[in-house]
């Protein structure tokens, strides 16, 4: 079934008024390992929750990024942890103004970690992969070395996102 010619050329909505990324949220085993986790590696500040969340967790903050940690229920079935670092999954990933000092740090604490490398021309961009206490996989990286560059949509996910549009 397909839509009117004149949907179909419909310019797209103006985008969401985004200013950035607030914070990511984990299911947690244990909050208090995360906490020292995200305080002792990365230098997470715990803050302040508001009074009506009556469910375990806390709220860690840096530089204005925030982690949440969610305290997993008991009885509830948490995600399998992957034994394998997979930097093709998902993951969280932080910038670094001193890579030798990260991954020194890093391997100073004993982790695991698994050091990949992008480029594009002449631009190589050092990734660091390691797991937070549950398993999450976090990256740090000097991926802002890398140029943004914005590229047109193909016209075949132009078509999907105008219908996508209509849909909703």
């Amino acid at each position: 079934m397909g839509l009117p010619a004149q949907e179909q050329q419909r310019e797209p909505e103006p985008a969401l008024p985004l200013v950035r990324l607030n914070h990511v949220a984990f299911s947690c085993t244990s909050v208090e390992d995360s906490i020292d986790f995200y305080r002792r590696v990365l230098g997470f500040q715990l803050i302040q929750r508001p009074a009506s969340l009556d469910f375990g967790g806390a709220w860690m903050h840096r530089d204005g990024m925030g982690i949440h940690l969610l305290q997993r229920s008991a009885g509830s079935d948490a995600p399998p942890r992957s034994p394998a670092i997979n930097p093709k999954g998902n993951h969280i990933s932080f910038q670094s103004l001193d890579m030798a000092l990260t991954k020194a740090r890093l391997r100073g604490m004993n982790l695991e970690v698994v050091t990949t490398r992008v480029w594009d021309g002449e631009t190589t961009v050092e990734q660091l992969f390691f797991h937070d206490p549950d398993g999450n996989v976090i990256e740090i990286c000097n991926c802002e070395d890398l140029p943004v560059v914005p590229l047109a949509p193909p016209a075949c996910l132009a078509k999907q996102t105008v219908q996508m549009n209509v849909h909703l």
